[in-house]
């Protein structure tokens, strides 16, 4: 689960780049539970290749990245488990247009590969980049499932208003 606040539930701020990544993958790199450094360094490389998180280094503290970045580290973590589905509270929140578009990306090619994500987010104008089906709740309840050819920010809004 990509969480909706970053550095309360999905960071650990003062660890590594590296440590925050391999967090979900302890079981492939600690068997027996000792740390073996060359398969983490090994987790932590794909991912931040994969997910082209900018970083000099991944032994920099987490908390120095941009918001963006962090991000990109809470995706990176869930991945380490080779998920099947992600869900993905507010994944855009405080971050630049250009850390938005590579999650856009990323979802849509998670997706196109297999994988399921449930995305919630209150913005509008991020929901049909990165759907195909979108239910709109109103008052608690589900007002309507939109499907491929019915998603737009407009009819998002008018059903949710």
């Amino acid at each position: 689960m990509v969480t909706e606040d970053r550095k309360v539930s999905g960071l650990v701020l003062c660890e590594s780049v590296g440590h925050n990544i391999s967090l979900s993958a302890l079981r492939k790199v600690s068997p027996w539970g000792f740390i073996r450094a060359k398969a983490e360094s090994g987790v932590v490389a794909a991912m931040v290749s994969k997910l082209r998180v900018k970083c000099a280094s991944p032994a920099i503290a987490v908390e120095n990245l941009s918001g963006g970045n962090q991000q990109k580290v809470v995706f990176a973590r869930c991945l380490t488990t080779n998920p099947k589905l992600l869900i993905c509270d507010e994944p855009t929140r405080g971050i630049d247009e250009g850390s938005k578009q590579e999650i856009y990306a990323f979802l849509r090619g998670f997706a196109a590969k297999g994988g399921s994500a449930i995305v919630v987010s209150s913005e509008a104008p991020e929901i049909p980049q990165v759907s195909d089906r979108v239910a709109i709740f109103r008052g608690g309840r589900l007002a309507r499932v939109l499907g491929t050819g019915e998603i737009s920010q407009e009819a998002i809004v008018n059903l949710a208003s």
